[in-house]
This record gives structure tokens, sequence and C-alpha cells, in this order.
């Protein structure tokens, strides 16, 4: 399998209390999450996608040895992101998509997510149970029902599952899919977006598959939205070993 990593990554660190864009936000004195996304993720994948505003375009450092990058002009949704990289993942048998700031998905679970998948029309959906689930997903058997997302008003449940801002996908007639998806999708009541996780139970009632795979650490889950989840991070980097 050839795999792309893409990283939506055009959001700037306003709420983190910084100027500049949140994927270069330091969590050491070295470190950025940027670095440490990178380390993780090169290793396991053939080529590495960035997608950027055009504010961090202009001041992001120079790119390692197979990254490469697309501009979102406008902040208007992860799926608008994440496709905006088409030109380049679309040469690739898969694409591994991790949210620019979830920084703390584990290299064990990106391994078992690459290892999961399978030739097709298939996903694989690293989640983890959590007491209040900001997002939670649904199965009905092996079928990803729905989506729930509190940010559009949703109600979650105590103990369901959220992800950990990381899906495998086969790039496989998912342009299309997503073409479809667009034409039928209203923006989100609370957001203004098209949300790009309602897509994921949109290609399992297409029969796509769909295999969930499980994350002990609900850590994996909180990615960096706040100055507390900015504290809690450069605190745990600040103390590894």
């Amino acid at each position: 399998m050839r795999l792309c990593a893409v990283i939506p990554a055009a959001g700037r660190g306003t709420r983190l209390g910084a100027d500049g864009p949140k994927i270069l936000t330091p969590l050491t004195a070295h470190d950025t999450i940027w670095s440490i996304l990178h380390a993780k993720l090169a290793p396991l994948v053939d080529h590495i996608h960035l997608v950027l505003s055009p504010q961090a375009a202009a001041v992001f450092p120079a790119l390692p040895h197979n990254v490469s990058t697309s501009i979102q002009p406008a902040p208007i949704g992860m799926g608008d992101a994440v496709f905006r990289g088409l030109d380049v993942w679309s040469a690739y048998d898969a694409i591994l998509v991790v949210w620019g700031d979830q920084v703390f998905v584990s290299t064990d679970t990106l391994t078992r997510a690459i290892a999961a998948w399978k030739p097709g029309a298939n996903m694989v959906l690293p989640v983890t149970r959590m007491d209040t689930p900001y997002v939670e997903y649904v199965f009905d058997g092996p079928r990803l029902d729905k989506v729930l997302q509190t940010r559009e008003g949703d109600a979650t449940r105590a103990g369901g599952f959220s992800d950990v801002g990381t899906f495998l996908l086969a790039t496989a007639c998912l342009r299309p899919a997503w073409e479809d998806y667009l034409a039928e999708t209203a923006r989100g009541a609370g957001t203004g977006e098209i949300n790009f996780l309602p897509f994921l139970p949109f290609l399992s009632a297409r029969g796509w598959t769909v295999a969930p795979l499980d994350v002990a650490d609900a850590t994996e889950a909180r990615g960096i939205n706040t100055k507390d989840d900015l504290a809690f991070f450069q605190n745990l980097y600040k103390n590894a070993p």
C-alpha cells in the first residue's frame, strides 16, 4: 500500500493566545505541534501533505523530504481542507488524515490503523470511549450509522465512542463520493461549514467497510483547542522521559 498522510492545518492559534499558525505552536523549547506530528508520521507513510492557510504558508519553515503543501484560502471546513490536497493524495492507495492539532495520537494507534487497512472501499476509524464525548460515533452492527456532534447541538452519551482525530480511507472513489455528499448536504447549523465527520456514515451507507479500531488511552482523543489543552500538553512533553 502506498500511503499519504494528510494534515489539515489551516487554523490560527488565536484561542491559544498566539498570533501565528496553530500547527507551529511550541510545545517544548525545541518542538512544535508540526515537528512532533512529522516525527510520528514520516517513518510510517510515503508522503505527507499539509493543508495550510495563506498566512501559514507564508511563514512555514522549509519542508522536509516527501512533504508538500496546498492552500485552503478560507477556513470552511475540514472536508474542504482534505480535498484541497486531491491532486497529491489521489496518486496513493489510501490517505491517513490526522487533524493538525492531534499531537498525542500514538505511534501504536497509527501503526495498528495502517495494519488494519484493506484494499477497496475501506475505512479504518480509531475510536476510544469518553466520559463526555464531544463527538460520538454510533454503530449499527458493522455499519457506522451516524456521528453526533455537540457543536451542532447533538446530545452525546456518556461512554460513547469518540475519534482520535485520525482517519484512514481508501482513495479509490473518494472524490465522486464527496461530490455526491456535497450535493445533498446542508451546511452545519452551528458552524456554517460542510462538516467532514458526517461524510463517514455517508460512506458507510454506500457500502464502505468501516473497521473501528479500539484505542485504550482516551488522552489520544484530546486535541489542542484551548489554552488549557496547550498547557496540558506542554507540561506532558516537558515531563516526558
